[in-house]
């Protein structure tokens, strides 16, 4: 007998709610990896080879603790839900540990950094891992709507908006005046510490707040009537059977490493190309290009969802990825230094592709789940929210690993005021170029992707058929 039939659109309370966890995720992961050269490298002086091989270790290890959670979330039978519980222990210790990451002293070798940036990362990983991987899984169990789940990472993604505009702010916080030391030059370090603290007060907030707000719709009409455990492996080898996930992480993967190879280079670009290593004025100017990132991101959450609505979400990724290519192109245009200005729309017209990427992948993948539900007969949202984030960590800790490498390439020397013309030239090059070849590389992945509208619906009705509405 089929269950009664309920609304598929959600309250707003639980799509904000929902989308909150934003604040933890990109605090939590990637605010650190964003402060790291300013901080290690700038300030302190840590050949950035060093930390790039840091930072993709952590990437690893975070990749490996995403699977255990992920798993467990799976199995887990609690009167609060399987992921909830989690959300709130690991988004309240990740928000105490947040400031810890920066506890260094001054005046330590290249090695005593190094090793100190392991250790704080093998504690404070897999506490992350603990909250994201069951807020990842329950994004993909919010709605059984094809629109309605672009709704829901729409919001998200808009939300995210605010804590992307901290990041963005957080090298111009450290180097206030009021930071300066006795020799009135800023203590970025200091500075550091005091604006994680912040930032990890706001997070244990959020987390609370997102245990009363977010509710799991699967969890008492489907999972806790199943008696079945989820084993490890299903984390990596079964989920990667399934041929519509494979293309959707192949798209995925091609993204965020051609992108996270460049990240680091336009933080240098407009710091010793367009201000002339002038550390205080690029800080000033990153902080602008965030707030365009955040107006732009957020007219291009919209403007993918219209896309996915009229033409369907394969489209619309084959739409923002062709748009991201032309927006790279023109950052050997954008970063000007007789035009400073134009850096804004260098991170404008980035945000606003990326925004649509991440609102469209993320509604796809629920898609996935359906797919998976109806040829398994389980519903696996962890198992494929930690095999998705296992080999898009292992896809960025290898760009992230070659960041700092290619960096070095360039013949950028931290330890010169002014950087030569040829190590500018080459900086610019390929954070131009680079990009565009894993672009391409996404755009011809997604084409091969067949989980169309009219298929799932299809889906959908077999699904209700067989186990009744949800």
């Amino acid at each position: 007998m089929s269950n009664p039939a309920v609304p598929d659109r959600l309250p707003m309370s639980q799509k904000v709610g929902y989308g909150l966890g934003s604040f933890l995720d990109m605090w939590g992961h990637w605010l650190y990896q964003s402060m790291a050269f300013h901080v290690y490298n700038v300030f302190l002086g840590m050949a950035p080879g060093l930390i790039s091989t840091a930072l993709m270790l952590k990437i690893i290890v975070d990749a490996a603790s995403d699977a255990v959670f992920g798993w467990i979330s799976d199995n887990t039978r609690t009167r609060w839900g399987r992921r909830r519980p989690f959300m709130l222990v690991g988004g309240v210790l990740a928000g105490i540990g947040l400031p810890l990451m920066f506890a260094v002293g001054r005046g330590w070798t290249d090695q005593q950094y190094f090793m100190f940036m392991l250790a704080s990362m093998l504690i404070y990983v897999p506490v992350m891992s603990c909250f994201n991987m069951p807020w990842s899984s329950l994004g993909s169990e919010m709605t059984p709507d094809y629109h309605e789940r672009t709704s829901v990472m729409s919001i998200k993604n808009a939300i995210q908006k605010l804590p992307e505009l901290a990041m963005f702010v957080a090298a111009q916080f450290t180097t206030l005046a009021y930071f300066n030391d006795e020799s009135g030059k800023p203590d970025i370090l200091l500075g550091a510490q005091v604006y994680t603290s912040i930032l990890g007060a706001i997070m244990v907030a959020i987390s609370l707040a997102m245990f009363f707000l977010v509710k799991e719709r699967y969890y008492k009409t489907l999972v806790v009537t199943q008696v079945y455990k989820v084993p490890f492996k299903d984390t990596l080898y079964r989920t990667l059977r399934n041929r519509p996930f494979r293309l959707l992480l192949g798209t995925m993967l091609a993204y965020g490493l051609a992108t996270a190879m460049v990240g680091l280079l336009g933080y240098y670009t407009t710091l010793y190309y367009v201000c002339k290593g002038d550390v205080a004025l690029g800080t000033q100017w990153n902080s602008a290009m965030g707030v365009s990132g955040m107006v732009m991101g957020l007219c291009g959450i919209p403007f993918a969802g219209w896309v996915a609505r009229r033409w369907g979400k394969r489209n619309a990724l084959i739409t923002v990825l062709s748009l991201a290519i032309c927006a790279f192109i023109g950052d050997w245009f954008f970063y000007n230094p007789a035009i400073p200005w134009l850096q804004i729309f260098a991170s404008g017209f980035v945000a606003f592709t990326g925004a649509g990427f991440w609102t469209i992948y993320g509604s796809a993948m629920a898609d996935v789940l359906d797919h998976d539900e109806l040829e398994t007969g389980q519903r696996r949202e962890g198992s494929f929210a930690a095999c998705g984030s296992w080999i898009s960590k292992v896809g960025l800790a290898l760009g992230n690993g070659a960041s700092g490498w290619i960096l070095q390439f360039t013949g950028f020397d931290s330890k010169l005021p002014v950087q030569s013309e040829d190590a500018i030239f080459m900086i610019r090059v390929l954070l131009s170029s680079i990009p565009v070849v894993g672009l391409v590389v996404a755009i011809l992945i997604v084409m091969r992707l067949n989980l169309t509208e009219k298929r799932m619906h299809e889906i959908r009705d077999l699904l209700e058929a067989r186990r009744g509405a949800i």
